[in-house]
């Protein structure tokens, strides 16, 4: 697999181009890499975010020049929590499923256009919560060259965490068209685990929701349609108290489902009906919150904030019920009793 360039419409970039240019020339190496090796997946570079005034057209165009030629286009999306009230940070994965949602009906009409029968996927292959504000390059400029130089190394908290861990809902909410995701960084660099030279390594609060979705969330991703109340969250409009998905695996039988409760203030009863899992029953379920918000997890506390045990769970009469504490990640995971043959 190889990505064609990265952020070219990010006038930061070495080789920064317009968009036909960069069109032009994607379309001509992928043709070339393709004749040394048609086995290879190749990602032409979308736009470098949401925000960017190119976001969109950037698209159409290079996919007006390349679609055949390339499998996936690229999506980053970045969130930073400073600014911004609690609340409308807290919905930055609607944010996300617009921003998927824009890059797929873009695609879709380039395909229509050029009446390609191949449906062209996503790689979300930059995400996560950065404290972009926070990053001063002049002073870094000024103190001139230091090696290993400690970077952006962002400290993570209890509101970080649920937050990402909504983005990791709505990634494996839209597993259709996403076929491709990960972190750019994992270690020290706005990433999910933090170290010291020659000293310890610890896991950050944003580290345990990547976790947990990647050991649990296991073949199919089922449609969840949930009904629950809004808020108003500024600039995003309205946004559900409820963010949630499922997974199901077929080979284990296990059922999964990823909450967040993004209220600040009340706890959330969420119900969910068990039809279709008549045999199943609740085998482990975690939140994870604080009391306080703010707090994050340090090389002396590395263990502050962990999934703990959701004592308010249970299935009875084919329902799920859990009481979701406020702002929370919760893992729910349902085994069937016996397994069929």
């Amino acid at each position: 697999m190889w990505c064609l360039g990265n952020e070219m419409d990010g006038p930061w970039q070495t080789g920064h181009k317009t968009a036909l240019e960069y069109a032009r020339l994607a379309a001509e190496t992928a043709r070339a890499m393709r004749r040394v090796d048609p086995r290879i997946e190749l990602v032409a570079c979308g736009s470098s975010g949401p925000q960017m005034p190119t976001f969109g057209s950037w698209e159409a165009t290079v996919l007006e020049e390349c679609y055949d030629a390339v499998d996936f286009v690229s999506l980053h999306s970045y969130y930073d929590p400073r600014g911004r009230p609690t609340e409308e940070f807290l919905g930055s994965s609607v944010d996300l499923d617009r921003a998927i949602g824009a890059v797929v009906a873009t695609a879709d009409h380039v395909g229509a256009r050029l009446k390609s029968r191949k449906r062209l996927r996503l790689s979300v292959d930059e995400w996560n919560v950065w404290y972009q504000s926070d990053l001063d390059e002049w002073a870094l400029a000024r103190a001139g060259w230091v090696e290993a130089r400690p970077l952006i190394e962002d400290t993570y908290d209890v509101v970080d965490a649920v937050v990402v861990g909504s983005l990791l809902i709505s990634l494996l909410r839209h597993a259709d068209r996403v076929g491709i995701a990960c972190q750019a960084q994992l270690a020290n660099v706005i990433a999910p685990i933090r170290t010291e030279p020659g000293g310890p390594a610890w896991r950050q609060t944003i580290f345990h929701p990547f976790a947990q979705a990647a050991s649990m969330a296991r073949g199919d991703v089922l449609r969840v349609e949930p009904r629950v109340d809004s808020y108003d969250a500024g600039e995003l409009g309205a946004v559900p108290l409820l963010d949630v998905t499922a997974t199901y695996d077929e080979d284990s039988g296990a059922l999964t489902m990823f909450a967040v409760n993004r209220s600040t203030t009340d706890q959330l009863d969420m119900e969910a009906t068990m039809r279709a899992f008549p045999d199943h029953r609740v085998s482990s379920a975690t939140t994870l919150t604080a009391d306080d918000l703010r707090t994050t997890n340090t090389a002396e506390r590395p263990d502050a904030v962990v999934p703990r045990p959701l004592v308010q769970v249970e299935v009875t009469d084919g329902l799920l019920r859990a009481a979701l504490p406020p702002v929370s990640w919760n893992v729910v995971r349902l085994e069937p009793l016996t397994r069929g043959s």
